[in-house]
């Protein structure tokens, strides 16, 4: 709605309220002076009144301001909640007076009184509904936008058939009435804002709305208790519709409170989590399939406008850095090359500060005054690699204050990751056109040595002492760990089918998803719901592989998290070697019997099933051994393998030393085995032993 129309709603309800209580006086005899006013009188400037002020804070900008729900229903209990208190303060002098006999049946006062009390309650419930439509459509979908359309249109309506005259009998005008407020409910299950609170803001949230429930409360209250004063009876179609708008603001209070109890909705935020992860690799896998720049730039643009669900975009290349031709330098998404021509000019005229990329509402942005913008909201992120700028994208929605800092940091995971694929295919290229292979493989030979872990977890609960070496100049065995919240670490092992480039890129990927699923998780209840069991964590690194392995590959890997404070460990087997053990209190070496499917191998939701837990009580003095297929499948004379049996009894030899001579102690053995003979896998052997004198557990 125009400006100057806004400012006009303002003065005109203001104007039907006076109109309003000046009619109400007339009725109840309380202003002889005023005359005597029409009938409709009070009909007609009530209905004004409710019109005004709600069209007014229609026409508002959006009260919710990016992720900022507390701050919203804290302003509603700071605003409009007061409201309700003013009308309790209006009541109890209105009692008071009643009992004084110099007020004693004074009309003048009794319906002033009334009728500020109802002025008040319109306005409570004009502020309260909008701020309920912002929260009920916040990342909603254009089906769930056009219902709220839609209820509003029918709430109006109920309004507006009394002031054209139209009063539809009771078996219409009841079933309408009841058919308003099942859409209502409806309407309150859409609680999604719920799920981004942290648990602080939940319980601030709950007081909040418990508060603004019982303002709704007061105002039906006072309105119950006067209903029987004949100064002032509204007309039954604006009863209606005040009804049904109170109902649903209580109503959605409510489920609002029972929602951020249950955290029913925070499914929906786990999924989106997921297909962030996907869509960052789908960017990772460029590199291993030889694709292009192109495809690159593709998928990066086609991911952000899903991520962040944009209504417009377009990606500017620079084409001396882009490597695409002239006429692929812009791509566009639901936007035509004149209106991004225009923004492109307009933005010019002034450059955000250094560090800001949000523009929350364009028609207040310097540079486009005096033409009001079909897109409000602006996220424009430049694509900065080491030595060049490739572009800068531009991300658009209709509506305003609708990106936020979340937004922004997933975009600059994704661009980031573009950049690097980019750089990566530009390196791979240079290597190509000058040494061909050797110059590959010594780039994916540094880029393998810089993901090997340099400093080894170090604690008072263990050592470990690790080896790594691959049979060409890249390879396939990976290790990493990763510290958990309660005293805990990850520890894992894979082997990666296959050699060369290619099974260091999908070590790479395998690594990366270690990170992004073990990750803390906010949304978890407890500290051990923080991070998934090996078997989860393997069932989700299965589906995440699918979208990026090759059919004829699959990946074997371990995860053990080990739990310093109970002592004790659990893993999940996925194909890899099985785990050789030393057992302190049994003095007895032996191997874990745990069954596993490789990754990769099954592609569905099934191969869950192929995983188990196993849990262990370990002791001080334990050692843990893992290994790879390269270390027991190493050959010496005679092509003789060394062995699981071979490995077994230099850890029945060993056990008592520290664990890096207990791995110095095996690798000895193993190279005056295969002396002699060439390397013919991947090699890796981690040694885990857990000490003898433990630290007592926190208090």
């Amino acid at each position: 709605m125009p400006q100057r129309y806004l400012s006009f709603l303002l003065p005109f309800s203001l104007l039907s309220w006076v109109l309003l209580l000046l009619s109400a006086l007339s009725h109840s005899g309380a202003g002889p002076w005023l005359g005597n006013w029409p009938q409709w009188s009070t009909q007609v400037t009530q209905g004004a009144f409710v019109l005004g002020v709600f069209l007014y804070y229609r026409y508002q900008p959006a009260p919710l301001k990016g992720q900022a729900f507390v701050r919203l229903l804290r302003r509603l209990l700071t605003g409009p909640g007061l409201l309700a208190l003013a009308c309790v303060g209006l009541h109890l002098l209105e009692r008071l007076a009643k009992d004084q006999p110099v007020f004693g049946n004074n009309s003048l006062l009794f319906t002033s009184i009334y009728t500020v009390n109802l002025g008040l309650f319109v306005v409570f419930l004009a502020r309260t509904n909008y701020a309920w439509r912002a929260l009920v459509l916040f990342r909603s979908s254009p089906k769930l936008q056009r219902e709220w359309t839609l209820f509003e249109l029918l709430l109006g309506a109920t309004l507006l058939f009394r002031l054209l005259g139209v009063d539809p009998p009771n078996y219409i005008g009841i079933p309408i009435v009841v058919v308003l407020g099942f859409f209502g409910v409806y309407l309150s299950g859409h609680q999604k804002w719920v799920a981004y609170l942290s648990q602080r803001e939940k319980w601030r949230a709950v007081l909040l709305q418990a508060g603004l429930l019982f303002g709704v409360l007061v105002f039906v209250q006072y309105f119950r208790i006067t209903q029987a004063d004949p100064q002032l009876i509204a007309p039954q179609a604006q009863y209606a519709f005040l009804l049904l708008t109170a109902f649903f603001s209580a109503f959605y209070a409510l489920m609002g409170l029972l929602v951020t109890f249950f955290n029913l909705p925070i499914a929906d935020v786990i999924e989106q989590r997921r297909n962030e992860i996907l869509r960052l690799q789908r960017l990772t896998q460029i590199i291993q399939r030889g694709q292009t720049t192109a495809e690159v730039y593709n998928i990066l643009l086609e991911s952000a406008v899903q991520t962040v669900q944009a209504d417009a975009a377009w990606l500017d290349l620079d084409p001396g850095h882009a490597n695409v031709g002239a006429a692929a330098a812009t791509q566009y998404y639901n936007l035509t090359s004149e209106q991004a021509h225009d923004l492109r000019v307009r933005l010019r005229a002034y450059d955000l500060p250094e560090g800001e990329f949000i523009t929350n509402d364009l028609n207040a942005r310097v540079g486009f005054e005096g033409a009001p913008q079909h897109f409000r909201s602006l996220l424009q992120l430049p694509l900065r690699g080491l030595h060049f700028n490739y572009g800068v994208l531009y991300l658009l929605k209709l509506e305003p204050h609708t990106f936020d800092r979340e937004d922004l940091s997933i975009l600059q995971t994704f661009t980031s990751q573009a950049v690097l694929s980019i750089e990566n295919l530009e390196l791979v290229r240079t290597s190509l056109e000058n040494q061909r292979t050797q110059e590959e493989l010594k780039i994916a030979s540094q880029v393998q040595e810089s993901l090997i872990p340099k400093n080894l977890p170090t604690d008072n609960w263990f050592d470990i002492s690790s080896h790594s070496l691959a049979a060409k100049e890249v390879g396939g065995d990976f290790y990493d760990f990763l510290h958990l919240p309660g005293r805990r670490l990850a520890v894992i092992i894979g082997d990666v089918s296959g050699k060369g480039v290619t099974a260091a890129f999908h070590m790479a990927q395998m690594k990366g998803i270690f990170h992004s699923l073990m990750q803390e998780n906010p949304l978890a209840k407890n500290e051990r719901d923080k991070f998934p069991v090996p078997s989860k964590f393997m069932a989700q690194a299965n589906a995440a592989l699918t979208h990026c392995l090759e059919k004829s590959s699959f990946i074997t890997s371990s995860l053990y998290i080990i739990d310093y404070e109970q002592g004790g460990f659990v893993f999940a087997r996925a194909g890899h070697c099985h785990t050789l053990y030393y057992h302190a209190l049994r003095e007895e070496v032996f191997y874990f019997d745990s069954a596993g499917l490789g990754l990769g191998i099954i592609r569905n939701a099934t191969y869950e099933k192929h995983i188990k837990n196993q849990f262990y009580d370990y002791s001080p003095g334990d050692v843990m051994v893992i290994y790879t297929d390269g270390i027991v499948e190493a050959r010496g004379a005679g092509g003789a393998e060394y062995g699981e049996d071979r490995l077994k009894l230099r850890l029945e030899e060993s056990y008592f030393q520290e664990a890096e001579d207990i791995k110095s102690y095996i690798l000895d053995d193993l190279n005056a085995f295969t002396l002699g003979y060439p390397i013919h896998d991947d090699q890796t052997l981690l040694v885990i032993k857990f000490k003898s004198a433990q630290p007592p557990p926190l208090a």
